[in-house]
């Protein structure tokens, strides 16, 4: 498995992402996912699956230090008090009393960004989240993350694939240390039918999805959230360590990116985006 190091954290450079799971789906099929060999398992409040995540690393049998467990804060977290009570309360639902990475879910909230800042650094002064971070930002809410923050950050998770250009988030991410944690990588399932993607896997035995998760952790800096509720397809995406694109093909998949590609975009939460 690869790491990423972003300003003191290594995170694992492929995560289990459980973004619309109910609970039954996260108690089938995250213990496999771990006895697969995943390590990085990715949550938040608004999934409403923490507790169910939490009961099944409890029971894994795997040691906490080996797991990278990140959760999210929701915008309705307003107020210093309930911002850090929402956290205690994720930590009881994770049976953890420390995660490894927690984000701001959204820019968009009626709780300010510095005040949003200044409770993620008590939470990690205080030792219950271990690196702090930040989702779907643009590169200005980046910036204006960063000279908030005491402690630096280790992430800004966003929606990347290959239909959507990331270059800018990706230059100012760097510039601070940080990694990109891409989520929606299959772009809505248009990814495993895609000719050049599908192409370019013929070449390599592998499938137009196994193709983009390496495109992805092939590039600098970048984590990819894997999801599925499928068990059988566990071990394909997994299964993307033991070959390489080259610059070519990683090019001619930079390439899919049109100015339409992005799909997530809620108004009431998203920032101005860059592109």
């Amino acid at each position: 498995m690869f790491t990423v190091s972003a300003n003191g954290a290594n995170i694992p450079a492929l995560g289990f992402g459980t973004f619309r799971m109910p609970d039954e789906d996260v108690a089938r099929v995250l213990p496999e996912a771990l006895k697969l060999g995943f390590r990085h398992v990715d949550t938040a409040q608004i999934y409403k699956n923490e507790a169910a995540v939490g009961d099944v690393l409890s029971k894994s049998g795997i040691p906490r230090a080996d797991i990278f467990l990140t959760t999210k804060v929701w915008v309705d977290r307003v107020g210093h008090d309930a911002f850090i009570a929402s956290v205690d309360e994720s930590l009881t639902k994770l049976k953890t009393d420390y995660v490894d990475l927690l984000l701001l879910h959204w820019p968009q909230s009626e709780m300010p960004l510095a005040d949003r800042m200044g409770a993620l650094n008590a939470l990690k002064k205080a030792g219950k989240v271990r690196n702090i971070g930040v989702s779907n930002f643009s590169t200005a809410l980046i910036a204006e993350a960063v000279k908030l923050s005491d402690a630096p950050l280790a992430t800004n998770q966003v929606e990347y694939h290959p239909y959507l250009d990331q270059t800018k988030v990706l230059g100012e991410v760097r510039k601070h240390g940080m990694s990109l944690t891409a989520y929606y990588l299959m772009a809505n399932g248009a990814v495993p039918g895609d000719t050049v993607l599908k192409d370019i896997g013929s070449r390599h035995g592998k499938t137009a999805a196994q193709v983009t998760l390496r495109w992805a952790i092939q590039q600098k800096d970048v984590i990819a959230l894997s999801k599925t509720a499928t068990v059988a397809r566990l071990p394909e995406n997994f299964d993307v360590f033991d070959f390489a694109l080259s610059e070519e093909e990683m090019q001619a998949i930079h390439k899919l990116a049109k100015p339409t590609g992005r799909i997530v975009n809620p108004g009431h939460l998203a920032p101005e985006w860059d592109v």
